[in-house]
């Protein structure tokens, strides 16, 4: 299995200015949730992808959970999660998120996997059965999911959205002119057409996706992307800075600075999406439980002014 070229060995990292200092966790409800994790045998991407703002999330006992095993097939230069030659998928699994789901009472749960481009599905009916297994045991959690590509793998993307979570997100990550070194195993317009299946096939679902900056991108770029976002009808970005997780991956162009995110964030606003999340911290899952209720609050406020304004021409 291909691993990732090294892009520049030897790299020291860059010191990061202050906004983006975090406490290492601490708290007894972060080892709590370590300790139910590992009881389990379950997988997260907070601690797979070294996600900065793990030990706040943890504290609350929200975490992303990772299914499909800890090894990816992709080769991505931004990401942390190791790649290689994935295990057999665990049948035993989707019980075990339900579980966990249960013990930590979450009312909003994320679900996410590594890519599995060996399996004929790439991970669909996993992440069917998880969300199957979720709607018997635990009825009143709202479920949102961050699914790999499904890239060749016909029928997947349907399968998925037809299982109805209540958030679908997969994320375009960057700027086409990016792709070819950062995401090299993925296709920029295929991620938009994803996102745009999944409306298709079920518009009540709200579809989220995400990318990062400091990697090079033009903010022309930045504001283009958004513009195929709304085209495909996605409801939801989130905008984060990249971190360089080792001195084999991509190395940091920039350090976006919290007033630019906040123009960003005016931007996208501006360009129609329900909700925007855009900040030098933010990340896919980070306050997805509040976000979600702001969004759906979204949706029916907008719904609500549509039908006035219909009444109002008639």
């Amino acid at each position: 299995m291909t691993e990732i070229t090294p892009i520049r060995d030897n790299t020291p990292y860059q010191r990061k200015p202050d906004w983006l200092r975090v406490k290492a966790p601490v708290s007894k409800e972060f080892a709590e949730t370590k300790k139910l994790m590992r009881r389990l045998g379950l997988n997260t991407v907070c601690e797979e992808a070294a996600c900065p703002n793990i030990g706040e999330c943890w504290q609350k006992k929200h975490a992303t959970v990772m299914i499909l095993g800890d090894t990816c097939t992709r080769a991505c230069a931004f990401c942390n999660i190791k790649t290689g030659m994935p295990g057999k998928v665990d049948v035993l699994e989707p019980v075990h998120v339900a579980e966990a789901c249960g013990e930590m009472g979450l009312e909003h749960i994320v679900i996410t996997s590594v890519d599995r481009d060996d399996l004929d599905d790439g991970g669909a009916h996993q992440f069917v059965r998880v969300i199957e297994e979720l709607r018997s045991r635990s009825p009143g959690t709202t479920i949102e999911i961050l699914t790999p590509d499904f890239r060749h793998k016909a029928g997947a993307i349907e399968r998925v959205a037809e299982a109805r979570p209540d958030v679908f997100n997969h994320n375009l990550e960057t700027v086409p002119r990016l792709y070819p070194t950062i995401r090299p195993g993925a296709r920029y317009y295929h991620s938009l057409k994803l996102l745009e299946t999944v409306k298709r096939v079920d518009p009540s679902i709200f579809t989220k996706s995400g990318v990062m900056v400091g990697l090079g991108e033009e903010r022309l770029e930045v504001s283009q992307v958004m513009d195929d976002m709304r085209s495909a009808d996605i409801d939801f970005l989130t905008i984060g800075q990249y971190l360089q997780p080792t001195p084999r991956h991509a190395k940091v162009d920039r350090f976006v600075t919290p007033d630019d995110f906040a123009n960003f964030e005016q931007l996208a606003r501006a360009k129609g999406f329900l909700m925007v999340s855009a900040s030098p911290l933010t990340r896919s899952s980070y306050h997805a439980g509040d976000d979600f209720l702001r969004l759906r609050a979204a949706r029916e406020e907008r719904l609500q002014r549509q039908s006035q304004n219909q009444t109002t021409n008639q």
